[in-house]
């Protein structure tokens, strides 16, 4: 068989289905056909359907098929035999099932699989799992296909050998088997509960690689895909066609077997077997084939005669010197003990050699969740800490540039566990954002790509059942970041917005804000988004800067529409032949137009008061309006004014009373039908063509772009629903004010009161589907004596949790009974917003009494981002304040932006966005994952050179603890983070040296050590010197988190642990531990117990920082109360300065001279070259004496050479400076350096 071209045929097989008929006509019928036509053929498989294959034993798209017949509902009789040529088919295999008239062929493996697999009810049970099925194949043939067959055809000498292709093509592989193995985590298998074809098709994908490539420390990687392969291929299906396999144990060139698969040889009548048949596949083959084929077979053999000899080499015994070793890369060790999930890890074996992130961090997470040791401890004298996660979006995905998940997850990390280990009853309380806009469009696309419907073709109940089914099934995946990250949040009560108990809350919080008149209705300018159908909220609004004429895409449009420019056109003065000149970045608004605006002092428009231009394409008149407003420098100083189409035209419309002309519909249509981008250029010629346009410049402007959609966002005139803000702004800045809301960094309040103090009333209508819809219902009584009422009055809606309960209210208040009244329930959903701002108090059961909600609301602090201070935070601190009469917590702590090691801001265009589990496990470059992010081809060229530069050899496996520990060490409050992935590496060293030190200091301890309960009093100076340094590391960390100065908490850890209790304190007791234990018992006991005590307070201070490998090495520590001791270090009390007194200034500057001597006799050592014999050395007087290490009088004769040097040169630069003209002539600048010198050689 040839091998090569399977890769090549891939996509053309597995998408074509050919029908032949005895005219030998065919047609050609593609995927989404493929799916009907299956149904259509059920009757047509009978016994004298024929399925031809290779009889090639690892020809993986025959087996595909083979696989697939056993799964049928009536299996096929297998050939092995060429297909006669009358069948027109290109490559096997091919099923040809008997129609009757004329034969029915398919040929292609994904073709013949599908069928065959549809048979046994195996390609999905509905339309979505078919759709999934179908994503798989794509995955298989696009994705692994062609990988496998790069690294394995060179072993089975289908190819040349290229060892660099074939290193870079299994690395390849490798990280695609590990996206497989990604999506296999949760599953056991790839869609729904049982077998499918996307599990046949990816397992016979992956079966050259499983039988020839992938050793055993590669499937100790892949433990998902190894885990799934090995369910695949042991079902009876799989044995019936591949036997039992056996996995690859060296990756190494093998021999061809040509045996045909067990059921095509019992199927086939002819001996097929024989490599050099030439009916086994394909004609018969040529001289020079045969030839090429003898060639390869002896380099083969030459190749395998070498290994052999090398080999051989390794087993005898060397006589040469041995090369030095190179410097080992970064090992990955694996935690291999056997744990079931939520049981304790085994800390009973020894320690591996070196820190591994993956050893570390395996089984503890699951077994902090089953101990409850993220739970609140009820009743808890010392107090109540209480933070809820700002609710993350359910499409949302952690990557580096979110400092809004990274920062707030580190903050609420050391925020609570230093208050659990305190003693307090903590709460870190999870949830999700239903994210209205986000979601609906990410599903509606879904919906486009994979069925080609819109959600109005399946209707709203439909569609919002498809969302609930994507959020199930996909929006759990930044919970499983957060986990990853080793978040201790309390997981059984994780909220999601739409939730019943939160939506019974949102629904409540509506209704009573709506009967207090605070929720009103009116019609208003909104951003609207002509592609969403929607309005949107102001940080929707992307604020895109443009310096001049630029040409910017538009949903919708063919051709990029042009922005960044000023027209002029000229309004003629009714009755006189005077013009008034006005300029507009937005001509076709004009047609919208009521009026003509310009300054009350403005001198060149006094006459025209009282006055009236003209509208050129309709009768309309328009007053000239005087307004403070206009800008008498900018242009004429007059301003066309159209109330319905610019928010401070709308403000103006108001004041002046002018009419509101709205001349777009909500898809962007003008009443002709015309597009408004399209109608500015129609306009524009209309201008030109009556003589009233004047000119075109470029004008430096900012365009407002949805950031959803990325439609240029149009000022609607909408009835909406608002909440009035002023008097809850008020009461949200007053708390501020009066220092019972506290802002960090305080910066910020500027921010804070300039919106409190000038807030705008609250627009929360947003025409969507999926939300809380509005529970506000528009009354029609069926009374002769009521009116009918209009949709912006109020007077004629109500809000209810029912209709039922409405329909009262709104028979209460005509008076009617309530069969006379009809409701109609508004269309619109609530703005996510108003959900997330209840979020505080919804959680715990709100409006309800309950125990949760007395305990532990308010909160304390709020961690966040500073870029939704407004949108979020005072939003809670508003609806607080009105709902429950209480702030909702204490303290907003407002963190800093991430960017990347050269400053840059996270972009997918850049090409710097980093997911946090690939810093975690590491990742290869792939700048084919660019592909996903839907860039310009101009910027996935950017992206992947930035991707080449910044990270050449990918991203090494850091760890989650030296991440976290990276992003608490970058941040001081307020300033944005240069992350740099090498910084976050040599903390993951920083890892691999507390490891050796615990190592040692365990072995330093002994087996039989038992920690005493206090400090002996006998302690050395060293000893006194390191408990002091520990009382100094405690005192900053606790400063250092009252203050939220982060970067001070982990550069005290970091220089106890790394600067001196390994490079000081551990090389000073080495000597006492390597005397003889007659020599130094009681000194080895104090220096045990010292040693001891730094290690297990140094572990408790890192665990917030760092809790994986501090719990690790925790655990293997001996307790000093066995009994009563906590289990876990996360549970541990948190070390504070009351306990830890030792801190000594005195033994702190006695140990410095300590050191300032070592460190000068190790100067002398390199100044003078000497050597490194030991010597008796004595300080006298504060001098040193070296006797023995320097010789005197060489020293000394070199000193007089240097001193002769020095006097030339000072005689030399005297010389030059006495001269008489030295101050005219020489510039001053080499006056100073000359006058410099003289001082360094005084």
């Amino acid at each position: 068989m040839d091998f090569r071209s399977v890769a090549e045929a891939a996509d053309q097989t597995r998408n074509t289905l050919h029908v032949a008929s005895d005219n030998r006509e065919s047609a050609r019928i593609h995927v989404p056909e493929l799916c009907k036509l299956t149904s259509s053929f059920c009757f047509i498989l009978k016994e004298m359907a024929a399925l031809f294959v290779s009889p090639h034993p690892d020809d993986f798209r025959s087996l595909l098929a083979l696989i697939a017949a056993e799964f049928s509902s009536s299996s096929p009789r297998t050939l092995t035999e060429e297909p006669p040529a009358s069948l027109g088919a290109r490559s096997r295999p091919i099923l040809v099932l008997d129609a009757g008239d004329g034969d029915a062929v398919l040929s292609g493996a994904g073709a013949v699989s599908w069928y065959l697999a549809n048979q046994g009810k195996r390609a999905g049970v509905d339309p979505k799992q078919q759709s999934q099925v179908w994503q798989w194949l794509s995955f298989a043939d696009n994705e692994l296909t062609p990988v496998s067959c790069a690294v394995v055809f060179p072993l089975l000498g289908m190819t040349g050998v290229d060892k660099k292709l074939q290193q870079s093509s299994r690395a390849e592989l490798i990280r695609v088997l590990k996206v497989l193995d990604k999506a296999l985590e949760p599953r056991t298998f790839l869609v729904g509960e049982t077998i499918t074809l996307a599990d046949v098709a990816v397992a016979t994908a992956v079966l050259l690689p499983f039988k020839y490539v992938l050793e055993p420390s590669d499937r100790k990687v892949l433990t998902n895909v190894t885990r799934w392969f090995t369910t695949c291929t042991n079902q009876p299906q799989f044995l019936k066609v591949l036997g039992k396999i056996t996995l690859c144990e060296k990756m190494v060139p093998v021999t061809l077997n040509t045996n045909p698969p067990p059921n095509a040889k019992a199927a086939n009548a002819g001996p097929a077997g024989d490599p050099a048949d030439a009916t086994a596949n394909g004609p018969p083959k040529t001289e020079a084939q045969l030839k090429k084929e003898a060639k390869k077979k002896e380099k083969l053999e030459k190749f395998q005669q070498k290994k052999d000899t090398e080999a051989k080499k390794k087993t005898q015994p060397s006589t040469e010197k041995k090369a030095k070793p190179e410097k080992k890369e970064l090992g990955v060790i694996t935690y291999s003990v056997p744990t079931a999930a939520g049981e304790k890890k085994d800390v009973i074996s020894p320690l591996p050699d070196s820190y591994s992130p993956q050893y570390v961090e395996a089984a503890w997470y699951p077994w902090w969740e089953k101990k409850g040791f993220f739970k609140p401890e009820y009743g808890n004298p010392r107090g109540v800490f209480m933070m809820c996660i700002p609710p993350p979006n359910v499409t949302g995905s952690l990557h580096l540039g979110h400092a809004l998940w990274l920062r707030h997850e580190i903050t609420c990390f050391l925020s609570t566990m230093i208050f659990k280990m305190r003693g307090e009853t903590t709460l870190w309380n999870p949830g999700c954002d239903h994210a209205g806009i986000a979601t609906q469009v990410v599903v509606e696309k879904k919906l486009m790509r994979e069925r080609g419907m819109s959600r109005h073709d399946l209707g709203r109940e439909n569609f919002i059942k498809e969302v609930w089914n994507w959020k199930n099934e996909k929006g759990d995946r930044i919970y499983h970041q957060l986990k990853k990250l080793g978040s201790s949040l309390d997981w059984d009560r994780a909220c999601f917005t739409m939730d019943p108990k939160l939506s019974y809350a949102v629904q409540e919080a509506f209704i009573r804000m709506h009967d207090e008149g605070v929720i009103y209705r009116s019609k208003r300018l909104v951003n609207w988004s002509c592609t969403l159908n929607s309005a949107i909220s102001d940080i929707e609004v992307d604020k895109k800067e443009l310096t001049g004429r630029t040409l910017l895409p538009v949903p919708g449009y063919k051709e990029k529409v042009e922005f960044g420019v000023l027209v002029s056109f000229a309004y003629k003065v009714d009755g006189s032949d005077e013009e008034v000149i006005v300029a507009t970045t937005r001509i076709e608004t004009m047609l919208g137009d009521t009026a003509v605006a310009v300054h009350p002092d403005d001198s060149r428009y006094q006459h025209l008061k009282g006055k009236m231009v003209l509208h050129p394409f309709c009768d309309r008149k328009m007053p000239i309006v005087f307004d403070d407003f206009v800008d008498v420098s900018f242009g004429t100083g007059a301003v066309k004014i159209t109330p319905a189409h610019d928010h401070n035209d709308y403000e103006v419309g108001e004041r002046h009373n002018l009419a509101f002309i709205n001349i777009l519909d909500e898809n962007g249509l003008l009443i002709n039908g015309m597009k408004r981008f399209e109608a500015r250029k129609t306009v524009l010629q209309a201008l030109k063509d009556r003589g009233q346009f004047k000119e075109i410049k470029d004008n430096p402007m900012v365009v407002p772009v949805c950031s959803r959609s990325k439609d240029i966002v149009e000022p609607l005139l909408k009835p909406q629903w608002y909440v009035n803000c002023t008097d809850m702004g008020k009461q949200a800045a007053d708390a501020v004010r009066e220092g019972r809301l506290k802002i960090i960094p305080d910066h910020h309040l500027k921010t804070w009161f300039n919106w409190m103090d000038n807030i705008r009333d609250w627009c929360i209508s947003r025409q969507l589907w999926w939300g809380h819809r509005i529970p506000a219902y528009f009354i029609t009584v069926s009374d002769a004596s009521v009116k009918p009422g209009e949709d912006v009055d109020g007077h004629y809606w109500v809000s209810g949790k029912s209709e039922e309960e409405a329909r009262e209210k709104a028979a209460k208040r005509f008076n009617v009974s309530a069969e006379r009244i009809t409701l109609r329930q508004d269309e619109d959903v609530l703005d996510t917003w108003f959900s997330s701002g209840i979020f505080p108090f919804s959680i715990f059961g709100w409006p309800n009494e309950t125990q949760d909600l007395n305990v532990f609301y308010p909160g304390t602090l709020l961690e966040t981002g500073h870029d939704i201070l407004f949108f979020w935070v005072a939003r809670m601190v508003m609806m607080g304040l009105k709902l429950t009469g209480k702030l909702p917590f204490k303290e907003v702590y407002l963190h800093a932006v991430v960017r990347d090691a050269h400053g840059r801001k996270m972009s997918k265009s850049l090409g710097n966005v980093i997911d946090p589990l690939d810093v975690i496990t590491g990742i290869s470059l792939e700048v084919e994952a660019l592909k996903d992010y839907n860039l310009d081809p101009l910027e996935v060229e950017k992206a992947k050179q930035g991707q080449t530069s910044d990270y050449p050899n990918g991203i090494p496996e850091c760890g989650t603890d030296a991440l976290r520990f990276a992003l608490c060490a970058y941040t001081g409050q307020g300033r944005d983070i240069n992350l740099d992935v090498n910084r976050i590496l040599g903390y993951r060293h920083f890892c691999n040296k507390l490891w050796n030190a615990v190592k040692f200091a365990m072995k330093t301890l002994g087996d039989n050590f038992v920690p005493s309960e206090k400090l002996c009093g006998d302690e050395s100076v060293s000893d006194r010197w390191i408990l002091s340094r520990l009382s100094a590391a405690v005192g900053l960390c606790d400063a250092g988190f009252k203050a939220y100065d982060f970067p001070t908490i982990t550069t005290a850890i970091y220089n106890f642990w790394l600067y001196e209790l390994c490079d000081v304190y551990l090389e000073s007791v080495k000597p006492v531990f390597a005397k003889s234990e007659e020599d130094s018992t009681s000194q080895r006991l104090v220096c045990r117990q010292t040693l001891y005590t730094c290690l297990e307070v140094g572990l408790r201070l890192l665990s917030p920082v760092m809790p994986f490998v501090s719990e690790e090495l925790y655990q293997r520590l001996p307790r000093r109360r066995p009994h009563s001791d906590p289990p876990s270090i996360c549970v541990t009390s948190y070390p504070d300065t009351e306990e830890f007194c030792w801190h000594s200034a005195e033994v702190d500057r006695d140990m410095e001279f300590v050191m300032t001597v070592i460190k000068t006799i190790r100067s002398l050592r390199a100044d003078y070259n000497l050597t490194k014999t030991r010597a008796d050395c004595e300080m006298t007087n504060g001098r040193f004496d070296g006797t023995g290490l320097i010789d005197v009088e060489k020293e000394v004769a070199k000193l007089m050479t240097k001193k002769g040097e020095l006097e030339k040169q000072m005689e030399k630069l005297r010389g030059k400076m006495g001269k008489s003209d030295y101050k005219e002539k020489v510039p001053v600048k080499v006056q100073e350096q000359d006058a410099e010198k003289v001082r360094e050689i005084n």
